[in-house]
């Protein structure tokens, strides 16, 4: 089963899938993939500003510095007028080098044997596939490849964060090579769909 998980923006998508995360490593669920948590600027005033975003290689949780807010990649002199983000003028300046780093931690786990993949009962998360990928053909290649795999990714259930504009294009191409695809909102009633699906409810002790 494909899981989509959909809401609009600064809705805690990434925060919902992280506590997510949590409760599959204490049921002992395999989870392969990548997060992508925003990194946040406390004002005085106690509000948060969203200024980057990083990415987390699961399992191992390595994390890479992602992306840049634009404004700021500007004003730092960070910004790449010939990046994959630049051309497509997304708000986010988002590195080549990162993005080529996580193509090839995905390259690898598809490139794999099946006793090093994700193991029966194990999940496959991309946090997240945007305008890039899905609009046009470029960004993580390798992640939308392991999607498109279906169950020769190695797993029976993947978790694709998508925004509400794109989720559409996501599910016509995907869903038929996971035997289906479920729209999912950051809530209890979407982590109870994933955890029942991988059989994970009640072993993780929430």
């Amino acid at each position: 089963m494909l899981f989509l998980l959909t809401a609009p923006r600064q809705a805690g998508k990434t925060r919902w899938l992280e506590r997510l995360i949590g409760d599959f490593d204490a049921a002992g669920v395999p989870c392969r993939g990548v997060v992508a948590p925003g990194v946040w600027e406390e004002k005085p005033n106690g509000s948060f500003e969203k200024l980057g975003i990083d990415n987390l290689l699961l399992p191992g949780k390595r994390r890479l510095r992602f992306a840049l807010r634009r404004d700021l990649a500007k004003a730092a002199g960070a910004f790449c007028p010939s990046s994959q983000s630049a051309a497509a003028n997304l708000g986010w300046e988002i590195s080549d080098d990162a993005m080529r780093e996580v193509n090839a931690h995905f390259a690898k786990m598809r490139s794999a044997g099946a006793d090093e993949r994700l193991g029966k009962g194990g999940l496959l998360i991309v946090d997240e596939l945007g305008p890039l990928e899905l609009l046009r053909d470029g960004g993580l290649t390798e992640a939308v490849a392991a999607v498109a795999d279906g169950a020769l990714s190695g797993s029976e259930h993947a978790l694709v964060v998508v925004r509400p504009e794109l989720v559409d294009l996501a599910e016509e191409r995907f869903a038929r090579a996971w035997g289906g695809a479920k729209r999912i909102a950051p809530d209890e009633e979407g982590r109870l769909a994933v955890m029942r699906a991988l059989g994970a409810l009640g072993a993780s002790g929430r």
